[in-house]
This record gives structure tokens, C-alpha cells and sequence, in this order.
């Protein structure tokens, strides 16, 4: 396993994996259509989206088990599309572990080392020092029967970043866990990247764990990529409505381009209009009809009377739920319900009836088409 030390040195910025127009077909079937996106260098990268969306296809043909029908994988500068799995410098924590039940925990993470046939000494140098690293070191001894699934999922990494891999890939390897252990194995992952400084690439349909542990994410639909870049451009900046409806709750208001002018756009929906910044490269055309992103965080609430700041919209409270950290709110605006939430709902009493939603045009985002 490379030291921390020695991988702090590398160049974080650069482009350590590029996928270049690949795809791959079952049959009649494009499971992965044409698809092209660079990983940077050291970044806790994550492939995003729905079941069948082609993510874990993806995932297998970089690490050697599928070969593209067309396209490239470049890793480290070197096009890797025929070179066997045990070659490429990648290594693979799959979604069911995959563990030997009839080897020990130091035996199973052994195992690649023996099959590569290093020298005894070294293996078991190398085996006791990755069990440390993952905090296992007492427990090479102990079968997987006697593991809890958070130390299953430990010795599952300590047997792939033993073989001191490149770059590790990971498919959905929390899915398994009930929801508490996954949040703490979150960070667990996370810190063990960040202390390495080497890049994962993670496979997820969960879009809470995309957004609190990716560098950058990939959000995949139908076998193609929607769009890719960071977590806050991935949430805030959505460049299609799935994508807008798939990462997180939203608001997505149909509404038809009246102006654009000096980096601004004013949108008419309903009876209402509303004008926001939009960026340059923007392509709106007046008439063209849009779809105004709101996420239920970037809105006020306010009882009907209060004096508010940017648009205040009048409607009625259909229903509530307390969801522990915020209070949602289902607001009836125009026979459109719109999604608040509001923070800490202990501070005050929730509201009920008439109330004003804000909307500051600054956090309104347009989508084209």
C-alpha cells in the first residue's frame, strides 16, 4: 500500500482516469452509451444514479471484467482496454465483499499476495501492516462468520489496497448495512481516501452518500452520463430535470422565458413572473419554454401579512412532517404544490393556513427545455 507520505507528492489537479466515448452493449441493449468524463487525480470520485443506469457496468470495464465495444479507458496516461484485470493497477471491494469463509481475515486479505507469489516475509510485512491501517490488526485471526458487517466491509478494502492498486473501485459496498453503520462507514471510507490521497471511484444509487463523500460525481441515466462535475455544481446547477428530481428534493416550476437581458432572465409562470441571473452560456431564448429548479432549503416561510425580502408568493399549507432537523412543508401555491423546509422547527411553532413562501431570485435556477 503506498504511504501517505508518497502519495501526498502526486499531483491532485491532474486527470488520473479518462473515459473516452465508451461504450458497451448486451445484445441489442446500450447498458453504456458513448460516455466520456475525466477523474482528477487523488478525488473521491462517484458514479451516481438509478438501478440499470449502466454505473456498475461502468465500474467492470474499467477494472478488466467487461471489455468496452467501442471507446478508451486511459489510466495513469496508459490505455488499459486489453490489458487483463490483474495488470491495469486497479483493485475492486465488491457490493457482496466476496469474502473466503473458509479463510481467516488475514488469509483473505492474503490472498492476492499469494497468487502474485510474493516473497513470505514481504506478504506478511504488508498483510499486517494494511490490517493496521483499517484497524484490524487484532483481528487476523477471526473467520468472517465472526465479523460484523462493518468489519466484513474493512477486510474487503485491507484485500484490495493490499495489492497496492492504483486506483480502488468500489460497487455499492454499504448497501448491504443498516442505515446508522452506513453513515459511520461514510466517514470511515472517506478519511481512509483522504489519508491515502488515492482515488476511488465509487458506484452508488444513494444520493446522501454520493453528496457527503464525493470530490466529484458522475450522474448517470439510460446508459449516458447527464452530467459530471462538483457535488454543489451537481445540486445546485443541474443541467436537465431528471437530474434536478433524481439528487435531492426540488421544486420544478414550468415556466416560459419573457426577457433575457444583461445576464438576467424574466420567467412568467402562472400569472406570475419572476427574474433571476442566469450564466452567460446560458442558451434561453425568449418564448422558450423552462423549468425554474428551487431546492426547499433556498425558500423562506413567513405567516400571510409578515413583511418578507424578494418575491413572497401566497398560499396554503397542505401538510407537514417534522423530519427531525427541519420541519417540510407541502405549500399549495397557484394548484402547485411547492416543497419548504425550514430549519431547527423546535425555534418557533409550525405554521398552518395562509402563509408567504419567499423566493430570493438568486437561488432560483433555470433550466432550459
Amino acid at each position: 500500500m503506498p504511504s501517505p507520505s508518497a502519495l501526498q507528492s502526486l499531483d491532485a489537479g491532474a486527470v488520473h482516469l479518462r473515459l473516452a466515448h465508451v461504450t458497451k452493449r448486451f445484445g441489442d441493449t446500450a447498458a453504456v452509451d458513448d460516455i466520456s468524463f475525466d477523474v482528477p487525480r487523488g478525488s473521491f470520485a462517484t458514479l451516481l444514479g438509478p438501478s440499470g443506469c449502466g454505473k456498475t457496468t461502468t465500474l467492470r470495464m474499467i477494472a478488466g471484467f467487461y471489455d468496452p465495444d467501442a471507446g478508451d479507458i486511459v489510466l495513469g496516461g496508459r490505455r488499459i482496454n486489453e490489458l487483463p484485470a490483474h495488470r491495469r493497477g486497479t483493485a475492486m471491494v465488491f457490493q457482496d465483499y466476496a469474502l473466503f469463509p473458509h479463510m481467516t481475515v488475514r488469509g483473505n486479505v492474503s490472498y492476492g499476495l499469494r497468487l502474485a507469489k510474493v516473497a513470505k516475509d514481504e506478504l506478511a510485512r504488508r498483510v499486517n501492516e494494511t490490517l493496521d491501517f483499517v484497524g484490524l490488526g487484532k483481528l487476523g485471526d477471526r473467520w468472517p462468520n465472526q465479523l460484523s458487517g462493518g468489519q466484513q466491509q474493512r477486510v474487503a478494502v485491507a484485500r484490495a489496497l493490499v495489492l497496492r492498486p492504483e486506483i480502488l473501485l468500489l460497487d455499492e459496498p454499504l448497501s448491504n448495512l443498516d442505515a446508522k453503520l452506513r453513515v459511520q462507514l461514510r466517514w470511515e471510507l472517506r478519511t481512509l481516501q483522504q489519508q491515502l490521497k488515492m482515488t476511488f471511484v465509487y458506484v452508488t444509487h444513494d444520493q446522501d452518500e454520493a453528496l457527503s463523500l464525493s470530490d466529484w460525481i458522475a450522474v448517470m441515466n439510460a446508459g449516458k452520463v447527464e452530467q459530471h462535475g462538483a457535488p454543489w455544481e451537481i445540486y445546485y446547477r443541474p443541467k436537465t430535470a431528471f437530474l434536478a428530481d433524481f439528487v435531492g428534493a426540488v421544486n420544478l416550476v414550468p415556466g416560459t422565458v419573457r426577457e433575457v437581458r444583461g445576464g438576467q432572465a424574466t420567467v412568467q409562470f402562472g400569472e406570475r413572473s419572476v427574474t433571476v441571473p442566469v450564466p452567460a452560456d446560458t442558451s434561453l431564448r425568449e418564448g422558450g419554454e423552462v423549468k425554474l429548479c428551487v431546492r426547499p432549503e433556498a425558500l423562506g416561510l413567513a405567516p400571510r401579512g409578515a413583511t418578507t425580502d424578494g418575491a413572497a408568493l401566497p398560499g396554503t399549507v397542505a401538510r407537514k412532517a417534522f423530519l427531525g432537523d427541519l420541519m417540510r412543508y407541502w405549500v399549495t401555491i397557484d394548484g402547485r404544490e411547492w416543497i419548504v423546509d425550514q430549519p431547527d422547527p423546535g425555534a418557533s411553532t409550525p405554521l398552518d393556513g395562509e402563509v408567504l413562501v419567499q423566493v430570493r431570485p438568486e437561488r432560483v435556477h433555470v433550466i432550459a427545455g
